[in-house]
């Protein structure tokens, strides 16, 4: 993809998530890693959807900025993820990072290590397994660590992961494209939003069985 390409992508992405609710005030990021090592990264403090594609922040492959308004905190985050994931899925190219509400929901409460059972075969599929990461401040350094930490120990036992969330903050996601990283975003707050409907329920659902995993793997090559 080339620059001019990706700035329009991460423009487009970023207001169709605005426009939807997934993110709201200046919440939420995106990046996109370049062919050339380099950066795009919407700037901080910057509303999804009123981005200008020719503000966006260029930095090198060293993580150092070049032109633009000034790059969102996180993209020492974005970098990690890159380096990380890269090792999985060399095509990885895009990040999202948002503050959507019923992911964040889930974490307020709730103590496991994992955001959501296997419910519907698509997040098996599309998403896949979703650790949280501790609570840590905004642009923490060690929220990071701890994420390039859980995705190389993901893919080294054989399941590599595209997403992660961070307690009371929002999901970080990752694919090949913006739009394909839009797509899991999309369906892991759909499936955190019909968790939250359906756990207090008298018989709450049941995760799908192995044995239907199995299936979706051998059928889909699913995530999980």
């Amino acid at each position: 993809m080339t620059e001019t390409k990706a700035r329009e992508e991460i423009c487009r992405t970023a207001k169709s998530l605005f426009d939807r609710g997934y993110v709201h005030a200046t919440a939420g990021n995106i990046s996109v890693r370049l062919e050339d090592g380099g950066f795009l990264i919407t700037p901080t403090d910057a509303c999804l959807g009123f981005l200008d594609p020719a503000r966006l922040a260029r930095l090198d492959a060293q993580g150092q900025q070049i032109s633009g308004d000034r790059a969102s905190k996180t993209i020492a985050l974005h970098m990690r993820i890159y380096e990380a994931a890269r090792a999985f899925d060399a095509d990885t190219a895009c990040v999202i990072h948002t503050h959507s509400s019923h992911c964040v929901a889930l974490t307020l409460s709730g103590t496991s290590d994992e955001l959501l059972p296997a419910l519907t075969p698509y997040f098996v599929m599309k998403v896949g397994h979703v650790p949280r990461i501790h609570y840590h401040r905004p642009g923490a350094p060690e929220a990071a660590a701890e994420v390039a930490q859980v995705i190389a120990q993901r893919g080294a036992a054989g399941v590599p992961i595209r997403a992660v969330m961070l307690d009371r903050l929002g999901p970080n996601v990752w694919h090949d494209t913006p739009a394909a990283a839009m797509a899991v975003l999309e369906e892991l707050e759909e499936t955190a939003r019909l968790h939250l409907m359906t756990r207090d329920h008298a018989t709450p659902p049941a995760p799908l069985s192995p044995e239907q995993i199995a299936e979706l793997r051998a059928t889909f090559g699913a995530r999980w």
